[in-house]
């Protein structure tokens, strides 16, 4: 992938600047597991539609990234993810970012996709891109940020580099079978959701 960088702690502001005037830009993240409070964040990944591709190295003890921050709460761009809700929660509770606007692409494919069962980024990009994500580098250590393998990268920038295009698949698709409102009301939920999880409230709807 030509047009691919790696930052350290946070955006310059060259690549703020750059990344603001886009309509919408992919985002996810790497961590060292998968419980925020217990694992930190290694690595912030961006991708605009033009597929330029940004790396975020955060350090470990890291609280704040004002640059990246500014962006995933510009209410102007719309953030992209993939099992949104794991994202949304990693960057409130390590970097205190509170993202706005959403789009899931693993909720939208729940809604539009019920001929299967198959919903991981891996699945939804080999059938909407015709393209097999490598997820070799998936279970690996993010925490020696400094010094990722190529490999990892790869797996990194790939993760971001087809989400736009599937978004806007699952969008056609959402319009088709009427169901668009009803995931933008999943959406706006998100950041409720990520608040009960951080407060390990969990089966709160649980009978």
């Amino acid at each position: 992938m030509e047009d691919f960088q790696v930052c350290d702690r946070d955006l310059g502001d060259d690549a703020l600047s750059y990344y603001l005037h886009a309509e919408v830009i992919a985002v996810d993240t790497e961590t060292m597991g998968l419980l925020p409070q217990r694992d930190r964040l290694c690595l912030v990944q961006l991708c605009n539609s033009d597929g330029k591709v940004t790396a975020i190295r955060i350090a470990k003890g890291q609280t704040d990234a004002p640059n990246l921050k500014k962006l995933l709460e510009a209410t102007n761009v719309l953030k992209v993810f993939h099992f949104a809700r794991f994202d949304l929660a990693t960057l409130r509770y390590n970097l205190g970012i509170h993202v706005s606007p959403i789009f899931c692409t693993k909720i939208a494919s729940k809604l539009t996709r019920t001929y299967t069962q198959r919903h991981g980024l891996k699945d939804v990009v080999q059938e909407l891109e015709q393209v097999e994500l490598d997820k070799s580098a998936q279970s690996s250590d993010w925490g020696n940020a400094a010094n990722l393998s190529k490999v990892q990268l790869s797996y990194a920038a790939n993760d971001v580099y087809y989400l736009i295009s599937v978004q806007r698949k699952l969008t056609d698709m959402l319009k088709r079978e009427e169901r668009l409102e009803l995931a933008q009301e999943c959406f706006r939920c998100l950041p409720t959701i990520v608040s009960l999880d951080l407060s390990q409230f969990k089966d709160l709807f649980e009978h």
